[in-house]
């Protein structure tokens, strides 16, 4: 990293996040930011935005950008108005207000430039009920009026493959420092990490600049698989840094002439990328959470969260696994969870308790892809568990088996996903009538999308068989 673009006085505020608008002057002018990137998360998880000089930001009273940047699919398409989803280019613009406390540099930027998430209102002052960020915030509105406070630990898997521009031709895994590729599969190997240890430099380096907190970087089981872990905290707050992490991620393996891909099921022959989601509970007036009684003993709550999980998921499977390719990834024995099962250290089930102290209980939701845009993959798993708790939904026995080949309510494609996405009164509830018919419209559209291309399956199977 180029840290001399960036230059700092002793008096200069913390690497990550202000207060306000004069704190955000103070820090900028400290670091000599001459250009500010404009965030916004869409639906995909996809930045979207605008680059402004630091003075316009300054001296402009609002930030407009149209409503359709929530409204567009994955291939920049625009899904078609039915009796549920309705929008017009005449629906006019959003405003977008700054959230200081994401304030941080861009350090892959050649000239010193800043980036600051922002978040979407209507001209009526009120948040836009559709745009991701608003979706998590909904949801801790709930945990809050309870008197909660949730805590999250996402892990985040993703794969290094060489530059690929013809995307007829698969994936591959990249050369590394040997020469050679990975051919095999690796799990938590050290000099695996090693091939390609520059790269993993620059991640660490990148991140830092950032204020960005890895706690652990592996070797998963793929080749040229890699794991980020990144340190419990506030949700909202953890599901930032994960839209930052993956940008930057694949900014640093570019430097490197190399891909990063966040595909669930990026090679046939190799594991899928999943994001697993640690999460807990505690109670704002004790400090304590809420998961684990005074005998240490797990609490009705704890259990509750879990039956919670097993009953909303299956109807929340368009946000865990978002594309068609994300289903790819669940297959029988894939070592992806294809159950809504839990168990105690068992990682053949889709929801895992892992081994901890009683302070720190927690739950695994092992189901999600790494595909999944992390503010509504958050929101999604903490709806669940609070709808479990709220509703005491108790759930089944714990498994201490082998699960893997065992295939359990979860649905196996995203048109039956959406299915039961639509369908789940709860959930419309907590996310909203507006928010589910365009997610919902988004996922048909881009089904639409993929079902107009030919696969090579097709090809190789029926072009002389059928």
């Amino acid at each position: 990293m180029s840290s001399e673009n960036y230059p700092e006085d002793e008096t200069a505020p913390n690497m990550r996040g202000v207060s306000n608008l004069e704190e955000a002057r103070t820090w900028l002018q400290a670091r000599n930011i001459g250009d500010i990137e404009c965030v916004v998360p869409d639906i995909a998880g996809v930045p979207r935005g605008k680059m402004m000089p630091t003075n316009k930001f300054f001296s402009s009273n609002t930030l407009t950008m149209p409503s359709s940047i929530f409204a567009q699919t994955i291939s920049g398409d625009y899904p078609a108005n039915d009796e549920r989803f309705q929008y017009s280019p005449t629906d006019g613009d959003l405003y977008f207000q700054p959230d200081y406390s994401t304030l941080t540099v861009v350090p892959w930027e050649t000239d010193p430039t800043a980036q600051l998430i922002h978040d979407a209102f209507t001209k009526e002052g009120k948040p836009f009920p559709v745009a991701p960020r608003n979706v998590l915030k909904r949801v801790l509105e709930l945990y809050d009026a309870e008197g909660w406070n949730p805590i999250i630990a996402p892990e985040v898997e993703f794969y290094l493959v060489k530059p690929n521009t013809d995307p007829d031709y698969p994936l591959e895994p990249p050369i590394g420092r040997s020469g050679r590729p990975e051919v095999g599969r690796q799990s938590y190997s050290i000099s695996a990490l090693n091939e390609f240890d520059e790269l993993i430099d620059d991640i660490y380096d990148l991140s830092e600049a950032q204020g960005l907190e890895i706690d652990t970087l592996i070797h998963e089981e793929g080749a040229a698989q890699m794991e980020i872990n990144l340190r419990h905290g506030h949700p909202l707050e953890l599901a930032d840094q994960a839209f930052m992490f993956k940008r930057t991620i694949r900014e640093a393996a570019l430097r490197h002439g190399i891909y990063a891909t966040f595909m669930a099921k990026a090679m046939s022959s190799q594991p899928g990328s999943s994001m697993h989601i640690h999460q807990s509970i505690v109670d704002r007036a004790t400090g304590k959470n809420i998961f684990t009684g005074a005998d240490n003993d797990a609490t009705p709550a704890f259990f509750h969260f879990i039956g919670g999980h097993q009953h909303y998921l299956p109807a929340l499977m368009p946000i865990m696994a978002p594309y068609v390719n994300s289903y790819r990834r669940s297959a029988r024995n894939s070592g992806s969870p294809s159950n809504l099962f839990w168990g105690y250290d068992n990682r053949t089930v889709g929801l895992r308790v892992p081994n901890s102290s009683p302070e720190a209980r927690r739950l695994e939701n092992r189901v999600p892809g790494s595909d999944a845009n992390p503010y509504l993959v958050i929101a999604a798993s903490l709806a669940a568990g609070y709808l479990g708790i709220k509703k005491g939904i108790e759930p089944d026995n714990p498994r201490d088996t082998d699960n893997s080949e065992i295939m359990s309510r979860l649905p196996r494609t995203l048109l039956h996903a959406v299915d039961e996405f639509e369908e789940q009164e709860d959930l419309m509830n907590i996310f909203g009538e507006q928010f589910i018919a365009t997610y919902r419209a988004i996922k048909l559209e881009e089904y639409e999308t993929f079902m107009s291309v030919i696969s090579a399956w097709e090809r190789e199977y029926l072009l002389m068989n059928v």
